[in-house]
Order: C-alpha cells, then sequence, then structure tokens
C-alpha cells in the first residue's frame, strides 16, 4: 500500500511543453544517425537488430498487478482499477550493437503490459498494449533531443569511418569507458555515458527518466525489486569480462529457481521549477515528491532465453513509450523524439528481416 502524497500533484498544463521552431529538423537529425548506426550492424549481423537496447540479456512473462485502494490521484489509466495484467519483460544494454558484456553499459528494462483498455495514442490503435521503457538511472544524459543528437551524430559518424563492422561501434564505446573511467564516479548521469560498475542486472532499480501523462497529472516512474532474491543482488558483484554474455547468463541462473518481484512506483510532480518537462537531464527530488507504488510485477521460475522466448519478444516485439493509452501519454522534447526514433527502427528491422514486428 502507498504511502500517502507529500504534497498536492501538479495538474498538467499545455503550457507545460515548449516546442522548438526547430525540433522537427532536430528529430531528423536523430532518426538519420540512428538508421546509419542499424545499417552499420545489420551488414555485420545479415540481419537488422535494434538501433538502442539491442542486446537483450533476458526476456520474461510475468503478472502485473494493480495495488487497490489506490489514493485517487494514484488511480489514474492503467492503474486506475485494481486488476491483474499479463506482462512481457525484457532486460538490455543500451548500445545499438551486440557487444562483449565486458563493453560496461548502461541497463535497460521494457515491459508491456497487455490487454489495456482506454483511448489510445496516436498511431497505436491497432495496438492493446501499454509499454514503459526504462533505464537504470533517473534521469537522461542529455537536456533535450537537439543536446542528445550531437553525440549520436559523432558516435555515427566515427562508425562511418570504420570498418563496416561491430568492432565500430565497439571500439567508441571501449573510448567512452575510458573516459568515463578517467572521470570516476557513479552518478547516474556518468553510468548513462557509458561506464558501469560489474554488477548483476538484476539487482537494478529502473526508471523512465523522461515524464509522462499520469490521467491529469504528470510523473516520472520507477521500477524496483522488492523480492528478497532480487534486493539481495543490489550492487552485487559479476565478473563480466570473463564471457561475452554474462549478464544473460546470470539472469538465466536466477530464474532457473527463483521467483522475482519487482514494485511499479511513480512520482507525481508537484513543483513545474524542480520538476521541468522539457529537461530530462534534471532529476526530480525525491524529498519533494517520493515515488510511491501502485503495482506489483511478479515472475516465476522460467527459461529466459529459449528459441521460442526469444522469437516471441525479443525478435517480434517494439517496446515504445508511444504504444499506450492517453492517459500515458509521453511528454517533453526528449519522448516526442523517442516517436519517429522507435517507428523507424522497428520499420527498418521489419523490412530488412522480411519479418514483421508487433507492438
Amino acid at each position: 500500500m502507498s504511502t500517502p502524497l507529500a504534497a498536492r500533484p501538479l495538474s498538467f498544463d499545455a503550457s507545460f511543453e515548449r516546442i522548438p521552431d526547430d525540433e522537427v529538423e532536430t528529430i531528423g537529425r536523430l532518426v538519420k544517425a540512428l538508421r546509419s548506426i542499424q545499417e552499420i550492424t545489420s551488414q555485420d549481423y545479415g540481419r537488422a537488430v535494434r538501433s538502442v537496447h539491442a542486446k537483450s540479456h533476458g526476456v520474461l512473462e510475468g503478472e502485473l498487478t494493480v495495488f487497490d485502494n489506490l489514493p485517487p490521484e494514484l488511480a489514474q489509466g492503467v492503474f486506475a482499477l485494481p486488476r491483474e495484467y499479463r506482462v512481457a519483460m525484457r532486460l538490455s544494454t543500451n548500445p545499438g550493437d551486440i557487444l562483449h558484456d565486458g563493453v560496461s553499459t548502461p541497463r535497460g528494462l521494457a515491459i508491456k503490459i497487455a490487454d489495456v483498455t482506454g483511448v489510445r495514442l496516436p498511431g497505436s490503435e491497432a495496438h492493446t498494449s501499454q509499454d514503459f521503457v526504462m533505464v537504470n538511472a533517473p534521469m537522461f544524459t542529455a537536456a533535450t533531443p537537439k543536446a542528445f543528437v550531437k553525440n549520436l551524430e559523432l558516435l555515427a559518424k566515427t562508425t562511418d569511418r570504420m570498418p563496416k563492422t561491430k568492432k565500430a561501434l565497439s571500439t567508441v564505446l571501449r573510448g567512452v569507458e575510458h573516459v568515463v573511467e578517467t572521470l570516476g564516479g557513479e552518478s547516474g548521469k556518468i553510468k548513462s555515458l557509458g561506464g558501469h560498475p560489474e554488477t548483476h542486472i538484476l539487482g537494478e532499480t529502473f526508471y523512465a527518466c523522461a515524464p509522462l501523462l499520469y490521467g491529469p497529472y504528470f510523473a516520472k516512474l520507477s521500477i524496483a525489486p522488492v523480492s528478497p532474491e532480487l534486493v539481495a543482488l543490489k550492487d552485487a558483484s559479476l565478473d563480466t569480462s570473463a564471457k561475452p554474455d554474462a549478464l544473460r547468463e546470470a539472469v538465466t541462473d536466477f530464474f532457473a529457481v527463483n521467483s522475482g518481484e519487482w514494485e511499479l512506483r511513480v512520482q507525481l510532480a508537484t513543483d513545474i521549477d524542480k520538476m521541468p518537462v522539457e529537461d530530462a537531464s534534471v532529476q526530480w527530488p525525491e524529498n519533494e515528491s517520493p515515488y510511491l507504488a501502485v503495482a506489483r510485477i511478479r515472475v516465476a521460475p522460467q527459461p529466459t532465453w529459449t528459441e521460442q522466448r526469444v522469437a516471441a519478444i525479443d525478435d517480434g516485439m517494439v517496446f515504445s513509450p508511444w504504444h499506450g493509452i492517453a492517459a500515458h501519454r509521453p511528454i517533453g522534447g526528449v519522448m516526442r523524439a523517442r516517436k519517429l526514433a522507435y517507428e523507424m527502427s522497428a520499420a527498418f528491422r521489419a523490412e530488412f528481416n522480411g519479418c514483421p514486428v508487433h507492438g
């Protein structure tokens, strides 16, 4: 059961979104850079992978249970009524390439909640899911799409000048990792730049580091481990240097014998100055508005990397924050950019592989 809200949540106002005049051009550059990376990796593998979060470390199936007796502010959208949903989960790391796990990069978790009712977001009318896409940092590396696209274009340009193989991205990412290690520290921003300690992925707390609507309000979300076996893995050391798929093997070994439980939590915005919509690099202060639990995800022991599961979830599904209902519309520049970027990536995979992907 969630604790009472510390402050009254702020109703969303359309004026909180401020769209730059050149945003269409910026997003076009972003999509072009991501497509360039995808073209390089697809030629190397002979098949197309995602332009970001290409490598999966486990695909899970479970149930999400919305808590009963939530306060009205939290009982919104998917979480308006106490009920159970089927859920698919995908654990990943963020480069658009399938690298050795020794290249320490930020981790991601995407979930797809099935059979959700409500007015659909534009472009997702044919689907019935609600997707949430998260990383293991509470804020994004760049404030805006324009700030982010400069780094992405540099990566795409560098890889374009190198041999068209996975070694290109790997070399660049190792260089980024070296810079991060030189800087030191383990803040969310440092981790998201490419450096990450060698720890177990199942001990992570994941965040939708850019905001979305939450009924009449707006919020950020997180998913945090709560079952004792998962909590014990927080910051647990895991040698990823010796095996290319060390994280995947660790996830497989864990769920061969253990179940897992996470809480899905909501941080409602209470102050537009401290909790901006358009600057995704700002960490919203939890002392002003804590993350409050609205649902629990349960996953039973299961094989997490089978041919059938990979075909259905890893290869066959698209995870996008724009696959969902209007009550959870993504907001802010980073989220707006994700719509076209994710659509391009999914279309490229479908065309190159000659196999449709599903929402």
